[in-house]
C-alpha cells in the first residue's frame, strides 16, 4: 500500500460487494454474570469451564473453539461477553430457528456452571474490566483511554444485536445505505434497553449507545450519508487513526493520532500492507459497518428471545426496494437524531411518531413474507405498541382529574 488512491479503491471494493440481496445473519452479545451474585466480577476460569470445547482461543489458547450445534460460532468480547454469530441463511425462519437452538444450548452450558446471560445492553452493576489478555484489546484500551471512559465501557460492559444484510445491487447502494442509517435513531430509541449502570439510573435510555458515540468519534459515530457511499467510506476509513500495530513483541499500541493515510505517507517506519488495511477495517465500529455486507450494529441486547423482533423487522424492511424508499420517507425528520434517541428513547415525540410509522410498515411486510414465522408480526406489533404506550404514559402530563389520556398506537 504505497498510495492513498490504491488504498481507497481497495476499501471500496472489499467493503461494498454488489449483488441480489439474499443472505442473512445475526450476531448476538450478552454480558455474563454469576447466578448467585450478578454484581460479582466474572471469573474467567468458571467461564472457560462452562464453555468447554467451545471456549475461544482468546481465553484458552489450547481450546479447539468448536462450533455450536446449529453452525453458529462462539466468540468472546474483551470483558468476557459471549457473542454468538449465526451461520448464513437465505430464509428468515431458518435463521431464527437455528440461532434460537444455539442460544438455548449456550444458556444450558452457562447454567450448569452457575452463570447466566445478561438481559441488558450494558452491564447494570459492574464497572468495566477487561478479562481477555489479548494484545489487540490492550492496544485499543490504551488508545481509547486517551479520549475518555466510553471506550473501555464499550469494550468490556456492552452487549448488542447485529443484523447482517446483503448490500444489494449497485444502483440501490445509496438508498439502502441511507435507509439503514436513517432507521438507526428510530430502532435505537424503540429497543433502548440500558438505562442502568453501576446500580444507578444514567439518565439515558441507552447508555450502550452513549458509550459507543463517545468512544472515539471518527471510529464509532455514523458514517456520512452521500450519493457515493463506497468512495466516501473509503476516504473516511483512511482518515481514522490506527489503533493497533501488530508486532511480535506483544505490544500493539500506536503513536497517538496517526491515520492510515499518514501511515501510507511514511509516518511509520514500515509501509503498510494490504493485510494491515484489512485489519484496520476491523477496528471501525460505526453503527452501520460495511464488510462486503451491511453489519447493522445499533441495537441494544434484549431480554429473552426479544432479540428476534428488531432483527426480523430489519430483515423485512430490506426485502423490497419500494419499502426501502418508504423507510427513508418515514424517517427523514429524525434521521440524524442519534443522541436524542440514546438519551430519550421513545419519550421523544418525533422519534415515537417515526417508530409508529416504521413498525406499522415492518409488520405489514412481515405478514406478507412467506418465510416469516407465524405470529411474529403480531409479536413485533404488540411489543412496539407496549413500549410506545409506556413511554407516553411516563411523560404525558396528567389531566385535571389526575388520570392520563392515551392514544392507542396503530402498530399492526
Amino acid at each position: 500500500m504505497r498510495s492513498r488512491a490504491d488504498a481507497e479503491a481497495y476499501v471500496a471494493s472489499v467493503c461494498f460487494k454488489h449483488g441480489p440481496p439474499r443472505l442473512l445473519g445475526i450476531e448476538l452479545e450478552w454480558t455474563v454474570h454469576h447466578a448467585e451474585n450478578p454484581r460479582k466480577p466474572l471469573d474467567p476460569e468458571r467461564l472457560r469451564q462452562a464453555l468447554g470445547s467451545h471456549t475461544p482461543g482468546s481465553l484458552a489458547p489450547e481450546s479447539p473453539n468448536d462450533g455450536l450445534p446449529n453452525g453458529s460460532a462462539l466468540t468472546l468480547e474483551p470483558g468476557g461477553q459471549i457473542e454468538i454469530s449465526s451461520a448464513v441463511h437465505e430464509s428468515m425462519s431458518a435463521l431464527l430457528e437455528s440461532l434460537t437452538g444455539d442460544i438455548a444450548y449456550v444458556r444450558e452450558l452457562c447454567d450448569r456452571a452457575g452463570l447466566v446471560l445478561g438481559t441488558r445492553g450494558i452491564d447494570p452493576w459492574r464497572p468495566p474490566r477487561r478479562l481477555l489478555p489479548v494484545a489487540r484489546y490492550a492496544a485499543m484500551e490504551h488508545a481509547f483511554d486517551r479520549i475518555g471512559s466510553g471506550g473501555k465501557r464499550m469494550m468490556c460492559s456492552t452487549a448488542g444485536i447485529q443484523v447482517c444484510l446483503d448490500i444489494g445491487e449497485r444502483e440501490r447502494l445509496g438508498p439502502r445505505w441511507a435507509a439503514l442509517h436513517a432507521l438507526g435513531p428510530v430502532l435505537t430509541a424503540t429497543f433502548a434497553n440500558s438505562s442502568t449502570m453501576l446500580g444507578g439510573d444514567t439518565g439515558w435510555a441507552s447508555a450502550r449507545a452513549r458509550s459507543l458515540l463517545h468512544t472515539d468519534p471518527p471510529r464509532t459515530r455514523p458514517a456520512p450519508i452521500t450519493p457515493d457511499p463506497a468512495a466516501d467510506w473509503a476516504r473516511h476509513v483512511l482518515d481514522v487513526p490506527v489503533v493497533c500495530l501488530r508486532r511480535d513483541n506483544g505490544d500493539w499500541s500506536t503513536p497517538n493520532g496517526i491515520s492510515f493515510a499518514e501511515w501510507i505517507g511514511g509516518s511509520l517506519e514500515e509501509a503498510p500492507t494490504r493485510d494491515d488495511l484489512d485489519y484496520h477495517l476491523t477496528t471501525m465500529f460505526s453503527p452501520v459497518r460495511p464488510r462486503g455486507y451491511f453489519e447493522v450494529r445499533y441495537l441494544d441486547a434484549q431480554e429473552g428471545d426479544e432479540w428476534m423482533l428488531p432483527a426480523a423487522a430489519l430483515i423485512a424492511l430490506f426485502r423490497s426496494e419500494t419499502t426501502v424508499d418508504k423507510v427513508i420517507e418515514e424517517t427523514s425528520a429524525v434521521a440524524d437524531r442519534w443522541v436524542d434517541a440514546a438519551r430519550h428513547g421513545l419519550a421523544d415525540p418525533e422519534l415515537a411518531r417515526a417508530a409508529e410509522a416504521v413498525f406499522d410498515l415492518a409488520c405489514r411486510c412481515l405478514e406478507a413474507l412467506p418465510d416469516s414465522p407465524a405470529g411474529l408480526a403480531e409479536r413485533v406489533a404488540e411489543t412496539v405498541r407496549r413500549r410506545l404506550e409506556t413511554a407516553r404514559a411516563a411523560h404525558e402530563p396528567s389531566t385535571a382529574g389526575g388520570r392520563r389520556e392515551h392514544h392507542r398506537p396503530r402498530i399492526g
